[in-house]
């Protein structure tokens, strides 16, 4: 069973049509390459539309693009695209930031983390209770979990958020 896992700063789901999705890719991707021209960075952004979210993804560039796609860094650049993206609009926004694959590279950190939790509820633990993490991460670990048959809730306000994982 998945928790509702929506933190105090998020608003419910709003299911948006694809053109309102891609609108919000557009804007967002105006908004980065506006911060990536402040700070004379070279990146190409590429927009996509999947499940009920616009993905804005930077890549290219050289070594200094590489400062962005730190966990924090780009978290943060997606919380201020997504304010940049729900000033326009008027609504709250749920599109996903990536930066030079990062994302790709904390999902599969994240797996290897499900990977130990159930490791150790295997050997006897009752509960594994993992690092806070994003709303997404969370959602991605949540599913993780699911799918091998175990259990998952999130506990903890705001930063604090994390996931305790228990038998299925």
């Amino acid at each position: 069973m998945v928790s509702d896992d929506r933190t105090a700063t998020e608003a419910p789901v709003e299911h948006l049509s694809l053109e309102e999705l891609e609108a919000d890719g557009d804007l967002a991707a105006d908004y980065i390459e506006g911060l990536l021209d402040i700070a004379d960075l070279d990146g190409d952004i590429d927009i996509d539309v999947a499940n009920g979210r616009a993905y804005v993804s930077v890549t290219g560039g050289d070594a200094e693009l590489d400062r962005l796609a730190g966990a924090d860094a780009v978290q943060a650049l997606q919380d201020l695209t997504r304010l940049a993206v729900q000033a326009k609009t008027g609504r709250f926004s749920r599109l996903i930031v990536d930066v030079g694959g990062s994302r790709d590279a904390r999902a599969t950190e994240l797996k290897r983390m499900v990977d130990a939790a159930v490791a150790q509820i295997a050997a006897g633990r009752d509960a594994v209770e993992l690092e806070p993490m994003s709303s997404y991460e969370r959602k991605l670990v949540h599913d993780d979990v699911a799918e091998r048959g175990y259990h998952s809730e999130s506990r903890g306000e705001g930063r604090d958020r994390r996931l305790v994982i228990t038998r299925g």
